[in-house]
């Protein structure tokens, strides 16, 4: 009869967690956002991977001792996970990772890359192109751009265009936020921004364009 007492304590427990708000992880969102977009602009230099320390072994005295047999008190406790009861609130309040490793992501990632090196970078650093205050590139100065590359540099820039907003509305379905995509765009359009070069250009919040 004891080895149920417990189960209306984790009852109530549990419905006390039920009600969660999981709120937008700004700080993380920064983090992909700008390893995404360093890796588009090519600046984005290689993390340093931690090593694991070895594990330790032997019968001296740091070994670990056997455990005497849990009661069945306390086997119920472990099965009912007593702490991840307690920690769902917690672990809901922290925010969760944003990730930007799904295969369609890691595929506008390539293509934009590719793009921008190949067709956008030399219009950036002639002043004929910038980044725009929502998240895209934008034609700043058409006359800096030889006539008879227009029609491809503004097709390149559309293209761009297109493949920045499905990148952020990818992100937050693949993070399983889709209501998120509004706030990817604008943590993504300051980081397009804070990354680029200097004597690039931008537009600010008003819509007027300034030189890095």
């Amino acid at each position: 009869m004891r080895r149920w007492m417990g189960v209306p304590v984790a009852a109530v427990m549990l419905t006390a967690c039920v009600t969660i708000n999981v709120y937008f992880p700004a700080a993380e969102a920064k983090e992909a956002a700008k390893e995404f977009v360093e890796k588009v602009i090519g600046d984005q230099a290689p993390a340093a991977t931690p090593q694991p320390e070895p594990a330790k072994s032997g019968g001296g005295l740091g070994a670990v001792r056997p455990q005497a047999p849990a009661s069945d008190a306390a086997r119920f406790a472990a099965r009912i996970d007593w702490l991840s009861l307690v920690g769902i609130g917690s672990a809901y309040a922290q925010s969760p990772d944003i990730s930007i490793k799904t295969p369609a992501i890691q595929a506008i990632q390539s293509r934009m890359a590719s793009r921008f090196d190949s067709q956008l970078r030399a219009h950036f650093d002639s002043g004929a192109l910038g980044f725009t205050s929502n998240g895209t590139v934008s034609v700043r100065d058409a006359g800096k751009i030889p006539l008879g590359e227009r029609v491809a540099v503004n097709q390149a820039v559309a293209d761009q265009g297109r493949d920045s907003a499905a990148v952020y509305r990818e992100i937050a379905v693949a993070n399983g936020h889709p209501e998120w995509e509004g706030q990817i765009r604008q943590v993504f359009a300051r980081q397009w921004i804070e990354s680029a070069k200097g004597g690039w250009w931008y537009q600010d919040a008003g819509g007027g364009w300034k030189q890095k």
